[in-house]
């Protein structure tokens, strides 16, 4: 799942190479964090956040097939 998340995200940004995805378990499931540069933010949460949304939906779907539960984050 992080290997999906990150090249999701490096596709979306100006500075691929700030991107930091790591991933960890918790009672809830796995949860995914996203760190980006502070000028890429936006084009990570898009308007209204509708990319990050649609970023968890990608993750949602993939992890669906796994019967996982993930939950997508991004880091302020």
């Amino acid at each position: 799942m992080r290997e999906l998340v990150e090249v999701i995200t490096k596709a979306l940004v100006d500075s691929p190479d700030e991107v930091v995805v790591t991933e960890r378990e918790s009672e809830k499931g796995t949860i995914i964090e996203i760190k980006v540069s502070e000028s890429d933010k936006g084009k990570v949460i898009g308007k209204q956040g509708r990319i990050a949304k649609s970023i968890r939906s990608v993750v949602k779907a993939a992890a669906s097939r796994e019967d996982k539960k993930v939950i997508v984050d991004i880091l302020q």
